[in-house]
């Protein structure tokens, strides 16, 4: 009877599990975290369509300016030498005169150049002409007289050769050079050429 009395009084002492989920729950009441405001779509969708969307293609790139020092010779001698040039070209047959480039260019028949008037070109303080030239002759005229004559960019390596302008260079000389060229650039008509040898 006393083991009967003892479990019966520690049972009842002893809380159940459900008695104990139950107090636990009733102790700690729920907190429920606070509710966002929600945010008008209205209103946002107004502020960003007032954003101006901005984009790389919009915005306008500076482009750098190139500027050349003046040339020391006077703009007179630009007018005067171009004169006697355009002379010299127009004697020769099919020229044709056209701007190449902002300088004046002389070309057989409208197509094949063979001579340019350059005017302090890229800065580089020359009135000079370029001119084509046959195998040899650029470097045996630059060689002799390294004064009057240059070696020019770009055409430069394919023969052609650069007169000073702005130099005491003797008209006799400038007028066989572009000779020179006009007769290496020209092409004669088809009828006028020999006839190839026929294939066997």
């Amino acid at each position: 009877m006393a083991r009967s009395t003892r479990s019966s009084r520690s049972a009842a002492a002893k809380p159940t599990a459900a008695a104990t989920r139950t107090r636990s729950a009733t102790a700690r009441p729920a907190t429920k975290p606070p509710a966002r405001s929600a945010r008008p779509v209205a209103a946002n969708s107004a502020r960003s369509a007032a954003k101006p969307i901005r984009s790389a293609a919009a915005k306008p790139v500076a482009k750098p300016t190139l500027r050349f020092a003046p040339p020391t010779y006077p703009r007179t001698l630009v007018t005067s030498q171009l004169a006697r040039v355009r002379e010299l070209c127009h004697q020769l047959p099919d020229v044709i005169e056209r701007p190449s480039h902002g300088s004046p260019a002389f070309l057989i028949g409208g197509k094949r150049a063979f001579a340019y008037f350059l005017d302090n070109h890229h800065g580089d303080g020359r009135l000079a002409l370029w001119c084509a030239a046959p195998d040899g002759a650029q470097a045996m005229l630059v060689d002799s007289n390294p004064g009057h004559y240059f070696v020019p960019p770009y055409v430069g390596p394919s023969g052609w050769v650069g007169v000073r302008l702005d130099r005491d260079a003797a008209w006799s000389e400038i007028a066989a050079v572009l000779e020179a060229a006009h007769q290496l650039r020209h092409q004669p008509p088809r009828a006028a050429r020999s006839p190839r040898a026929k294939r066997r």
